[in-house]
């Protein structure tokens, strides 16, 4: 199953690429639904579960610029618009997961970013992402834990 996902990632990491690519050259005849279909078609003999990437697609898609809130103060000397593409849609996949995304374990998360951020990104991406997404992780857990703490007490009757 995790090899299966870690191909599903990839696959909705080349959609997600795709369409900012295409986006940014403002080709209007772009469908994401299309590209996402296709791009599992490639694959189809090997992914077991397709509602996993068209959840990654739709989801980073739709959440994008909450994404981009959450990681910007993250890396503050790095625009999310002067980060390398690359690197920006694995960071994105990445706090995608985990934010939505129960079923995987937060370590599995950060560890399949740095995965991909050294297999599609630069020297040093793999670095930058395990530092971004870990203090995205930390930052949810300290968060969780107040959350925690200030629940009200309520008697029962």
């Amino acid at each position: 199953m995790s090899a299966n996902r870690h191909l599903g990632r990839i696959i909705a990491l080349q959609t997600l690429y795709e369409q900012e690519l295409r986006q940014e050259c403002q080709d209007k005849s772009f469908n994401l639904k299309q590209a996402t279909k296709r791009n599992i078609h490639r694959y189809k003999t090997l992914v077991d579960d397709e509602r996993f990437i068209v959840r990654l697609v739709d989801g980073i898609t739709v959440r994008k610029d909450e994404l981009d809130l959450l990681l910007q103060p993250v890396a503050p000397e790095w625009p999310l618009s002067q980060i390398a593409r690359m690197d920006r849609l694995v960071l994105r996949l990445g706090a995608y997961e985990l934010q939505s995304e129960d079923s995987v374990p937060p370590k599995v998360v950060i560890n399949e970013a740095v995965e991909l951020a050294k297999e599609f990104g630069g020297d040093n991406s793999s670095k930058f992402v395990n530092g971004v997404l870990g203090t995205v992780l930390r930052q949810q857990e300290e968060k969780a834990k107040l959350t925690k703490k200030t629940k009200p007490i309520t008697k029962s009757k």
